[in-house]
């Protein structure tokens, strides 16, 4: 077996384990997510630039196991929170970033949209409690 082939497996097994366990990694105290841009009720056109912020804590890419680090997933026009003991989903409403990716451009239609930013840890599942942003409402003309 390569390296390559065992590598990804050894990462399913931790990650099915780390799910299995329900186990989120703690933050530390006083840690949050937030959006820098768009604000709140901004007017904007597509594509549309967002600005992901962290503090007390820094970004590190998924697969990187260091404490005090996460990484970035995008919630669009989500409704309900994904389960906060298994790994965020990954589809068109639920963006990773596990690059340590900081900032993003998106294209979104006319209209209303909602925006919030979930931290994942080294496996994307959401850190034990949760750190999720304010759920914000932007305007795309």
């Amino acid at each position: 077996m390569s390296v390559k082939r065992l590598s990804i497996l050894v990462g399913a097994v931790w990650c099915a384990v780390s799910t299995l366990a329900g186990a989120g990694t703690p933050p530390p105290d006083g840690a949050y997510v937030y959006i820098i841009s768009p604000a709140a009720g901004e007017v904007v056109t597509s594509p549309v630039k967002v600005r992901f912020g962290l503090s007390g804590m820094g970004v590190a890419p998924a697969g990187t196991d260091k404490k005090r680090t996460g990484h970035h997933h995008l919630l669009i026009d989500v409704e309900k929170l994904p389960p906060l003991d298994r790994p965020v989903p990954k589809d068109p409403q639920h963006r990773h970033f596990g690059g340590g990716q900081t900032e993003t451009e998106i294209n979104l239609t006319p209209g209303k949209h909602t925006l919030q930013l979930l931290l994942g840890d080294t496996n994307h599942i959401p850190h034990q409690p949760a750190l999720i942003s304010e759920k914000i409402t932007i305007e795309v003309k």
